[in-house]
């Protein structure tokens, strides 16, 4: 919640009508047996980022299932800082990644090298995000920790924690463009 913005009526009014969902979300595993027949109910996937992200959720199958069905039923995907790294999980069971040829704003790899020096970190991340969506065929648009963000066809992404308010802005206004174009 330390980063939960709390200055606007209508987010922190939405918030307190949802704190039960927040506080009892349901399964991932769930959502996936029993939410991808109704996809007209939902606009977007977002990931958030944090360093926890990159650990599990590449690999996860159910990660993947619900990137390619938001993919596949013209969904927006929206991802910060190192969220990104759950776009990995694409490539599960031998598939193609969804986004190579994509530009994406991520945490740059330059600085995950440098958190444990600064005692962010314990100690060395297991991968490094970044250098493998290159690998896999991303541009990345940033190479800072700043406020990058970008769109590419129906994935918005942002740098760092300090995109966390561009990125809103800008997932915004393209989420409005795209319901307005689907006559939503």
């Amino acid at each position: 919640m330390w980063a939960y913005p709390t200055k606007d009526a209508n987010v922190k009014e939405l918030h307190e009508e949802l704190a039960d969902r927040f506080a009892n979300p349901r399964s991932l595993v769930d959502f996936v047996a029993t939410s991808f027949d109704h996809p007209e109910q939902y606009a977007a996937v977002f990931t958030p980022g944090g360093h926890g992200a990159m650990l599990g959720l590449p690999t996860d199958p159910n990660v993947s299932s619900v990137f390619n069905w938001a993919h596949d039923n013209d969904l927006i995907t929206i991802s910060l800082c190192h969220g990104p790294a759950a776009l990995l999980a694409t490539t599960v069971n031998g598939q193609d990644f969804l986004y190579d040829g994509y530009e994406i704003a991520v945490f740059p790899d330059s600085v995950d090298k440098q958190t444990p020096m600064i005692g962010y970190l314990p100690g060395k991340m297991p991968s490094l995000v970044s250098t493998r969506l290159e690998e896999l065929g991303a541009i990345l648009v940033n190479t800072k920790a700043d406020t990058t963000v970008c769109v590419d066809r129906r994935l918005v992404t942002g740098a760092s924690p300090q995109a966390a308010e561009p990125i809103g802005a800008l997932a915004a206004s393209t989420l409005l463009a795209h319901a307005k174009k689907n006559d939503w």
